[in-house]
């Protein structure tokens, strides 16, 4: 998703400069995915929306030294939009740029009462008006109310100037700057930019949109936009409706007499949900605490094959010129098998070639890195009662 809107707006405004919010353990498979050289304001923590935009308008005006008086847009990543949608986000801008409100929102034209979505209720049918109520995901009753009075949902799409944010996150936050807001970001609470301050800002324009728009937040949106039913090994008995199956495993999904059913197999976990349940699994997951088995780095993935309680296997794939950072382990030893590509091993400052078929002891202790010529894959074994993340040292 991150890499098709980035894709789209380059596509649209090649001189769209992009500053992506995200948590830090995303930041990594955006650099992996968009390269190196895309701006990430990163989040400490999770703390909803407000403080992200707080934090990435300080990263914007502190760090990157972009005047306050300059326009942003806001807005999501995972939606699934046409061209018309990023002509909508100039004319947001536009408005914003022109002082015609303080706060402008793009509202969609919504196709089914939701509880998933704020609404907004203009005062008119023109593309551009003012508004007269903005109420945050109400219940389903009050959400058909508000469309028979011609409501359209809040896309979560913004546009202001830097300053207009600073100043609400000044009213809301005590931080002297961007730093201050990194040190403190631990300690804010857990609120969203429209319960924070679209709902009680008065000087709001509204942008009408009615082209295709589909959030993909969700199992649910998101089979919706897919070509296929099946993605990787899986089949389906004829007594199947509506089914998807995503199947990013080596082993086969079997689905039989099933309706109206997403499945989806990674080496994560497995999710059998129906699909209107699927908003519903976040709680559900955050409970589980799995452990993360396979994620992308800037360098390129790994994949844990396997754990012990005094072993771990996984399999590293580097990008042709990555490296994985020069480092030491107090507590594990670890072994390299080189299974593909060629490369070089720095084991406490001695390098040497790496070749399939290559073998590496690592003791606890040594400090070690590996560099990619080509694209090199490694299987790591680490050995030790204690493999926890914490037990790394870097060195440049």
């Amino acid at each position: 998703m991150v890499q098709r809107v980035y894709r789209q707006i380059k596509q649209n405004d090649p001189d769209a400069h992009i500053t992506i919010a995200t948590s830090k353990n995303q930041v990594s498979a955006i650099r992996n995915q968009l390269g190196t050289d895309v701006d990430v304001s990163v989040e400490p923590c999770r703390k909803d929306t407000f403080p992200a935009i707080a934090l990435a308008a300080a990263y914007l005006a502190d760090i990157k030294n972009v005047r306050q008086d300059e326009c942003v847009v806001i807005c999501p990543i995972d939606l699934y939009v046409d061209d018309d949608y990023f002509d909508m986000l100039k004319i947001l801008s536009e408005q914003a740029d022109n002082g015609k409100a303080k706060l402008l929102l793009m509202g969609i034209e919504p196709d089914c009462p939701s509880e998933k979505y704020g609404y907004i209720i203009p005062n008119g049918k023109d593309t551009i008006s003012g508004i007269k109520l903005f109420k945050e995901k109400p219940d389903i009753e009050t959400a058909e109310d508000f469309i028979r009075n011609g409501a359209l949902w809040n896309g979560g799409i913004f546009a202001c100037r830097i300053q207009y944010i600073l100043d609400k996150a000044h009213e809301l936050i005590n931080f002297k700057d961007y730093q201050d807001l990194i040190n403190k970001y631990f300690t804010l609470e857990k609120i969203s930019f429209d319960y924070a301050v679209v709902e009680k800002e008065a000087d709001i324009q509204i942008v009408r949109y009615s082209g295709q728009w589909k959030d993909v937040g969700t199992w649910n949106t998101l089979t919706e936009t897919m070509e296929e039913s099946v993605v990787g090994k899986g089949k389906m008995d004829d007594q199947c409706s509506d089914i998807q199956i995503i199947n990013e495993l080596d082993i086969p999904v079997l689905a039989m007499g099933l309706k109206n059913i997403v499945i989806a197999a990674s080496v994560d976990g497995v999710l059998v949900c129906d699909k209107e349940r699927s908003s519903y699994m976040k709680p559900f997951v955050e409970e589980m605490g799995q452990k993360v088995m396979f994620a992308e780095k800037s360098w390129g993935t790994f994949q844990v094959l396997d754990i012990t309680e005094e072993a771990m296997t996984i399999k590293i794939k580097l990008k042709p010129g990555q490296r994985l950072n020069y480092h030491s382990h107090q507590y594990r030893d670890e072994l390299w098998i080189v299974i593909g590509g060629h490369g070089k091993a720095i084991i406490d400052d001695i390098e040497q070639k790496l070749d399939i078929g290559d073998v590496v002891k690592i003791p606890a202790g040594c400090k070690h890195a590996a560099i990619a010529e080509q694209f090199l894959q490694l299987i790591e074994i680490q050995i030790g009662e204690n493999l926890n993340q914490q037990d790394k040292e870097k060195f440049t």
